[in-house]
Order: structure tokens, then sequence, then C-alpha cells
């Protein structure tokens, strides 16, 4: 654990706040993108395979409970919630999320660290992970509106990743052989899909007007 660790978990669990917070208080999941979260509920729960099984520390085991019970929170909160769900604008969030899963399971069998269940799973969720942002990203640029928690919930997930990224550049050069293609790859090219939306947001912010996307 280092400071860029910590900052991107807690950058992470910020998102995840905001989202609820928004959920929850004012019962909205306006401009929030469902394919993305089920993307996400299914990278934690391929990812945390080894929650019960392997003990790393109390820490890593709060963290992942936490994102594996909010991520099927919200997706439940989206689906069923009597009053949520009418703000979900299903016309809208039309990303075929299904075509980026059987790519990613796929390169998960062709490239790993080891031939395991647990290990493919793993992999697996690396690279869902890396492309589960794009029906949000694709719903927001189609409907324009962004309110600031959304906006600051899309933000705070890809200063998480770029956190992490700065995470794996302290430790190659303070940690001997301390080298991991697969996650350096998959969080850049996340990071990478992010560029346009940090661009806008930026700006919005420096001049003080309101985030938009181009169409």
């Amino acid at each position: 654990m280092n400071i860029f660790r910590f900052a991107g978990d807690m950058t992470h669990l910020l998102s995840v706040l905001v989202l609820l917070l928004k959920i929850h208080t004012i019962k909205s999941c306006a401009g929030i993108s469902l394919k993305t979260q089920e993307l996400y509920a299914l990278v934690f729960a391929t990812r945390y395979l080894d929650i019960f099984t392997d003990f790393i520390s109390l820490y890593n085991i709060i963290m992942k409970l936490i994102f594996l019970g909010s991520s099927f929170s919200i997706v439940w909160y989206i689906r069923r919630h009597k009053i949520v769900r009418r703000s979900y604008d299903k016309d809208q969030d039309t990303f075929r999320h299904h075509f980026l899963i059987l790519p990613c399971l796929v390169l998960s069998l062709l490239i790993h660290e080891k031939f395991t269940f647990k290990e493919i799973m793993w992999t697996f969720s690396i690279f869902l992970e890396a492309v589960a942002i794009l029906p949000q990203l694709v719903l927001l640029q189609r409907t324009r509106n962004i309110d600031n928690l959304t906006g600051q919930y899309v933000f705070l997930l890809g200063a998480y990743r770029a956190l992490y990224i700065v995470n794996w550049i302290y430790r190659y050069f303070t940690e001997p052989h301390y080298v991991h293609w697969i996650p350096w790859i998959a969080g850049i090219v996340q990071t990478l899909l992010y560029a346009d939306f940090f661009y806008y947001y930026f700006e919005s912010w420096k001049n003080n007007k309101k985030l938009e996307l181009p169409a």
C-alpha cells in the first residue's frame, strides 16, 4: 500500500458514494447507464471470487464487500425501486453492452498469467472494467444533460484509474521485479476512454459552465 494506491481506492469509493447519494436522496438515476452498472457488478463478482478463501487484510475484505454490495445495490435501485426506476432513460441507454463481455472473456482465455479459473476470471474482470464505462459515456453524449452529481461520479471513476496508473509507476521504480502487463495495458486503455470527458469537464469547471459533451 502506498499513498497513490490509497488515494485511488478512496477516489473509487467516493465515486460510488456520490452515485448512491444521487440515487438514494434525490430518488433519481437520470443520466446513469444501467448497462455500465451491470458491467461493473459483473466485474466485481468475477474479480473477488477469492474474498472468502484468500485473506490479505481486513482493509482488503472491507473494500471488496463495499464494491460488491454497492454495485448490485445500484443495479437493483435502477431496475426495481418503484420511484428510482421511473427516471431511468431506457430509450437512450441502448449501448449493446453484451457485446463487450464475450471479447473480454475470449481475450482472458488467450492472455493470462496462469491458466486457472480464478486467474482467468480476474483477468476477464480487468479487461471488462477497461471498457465498462463506454455505455455511460455514450449515454451522456446522447442526452447532453449532465447534472453535477453524475458529472462528479464519472470524473471520480476516471481519476481513480489515473491514480492507479501513478501507483503502478511508483511501484515499478520502488519494488524489484514489479511487472504486471495485463492491468497496466487495460488501465491505460480505460484512462484514455475518459480523455474526452476529462477535457470537457475541466473546460466547464474553468469557465463555470454546465458540463455538456458534444453529440
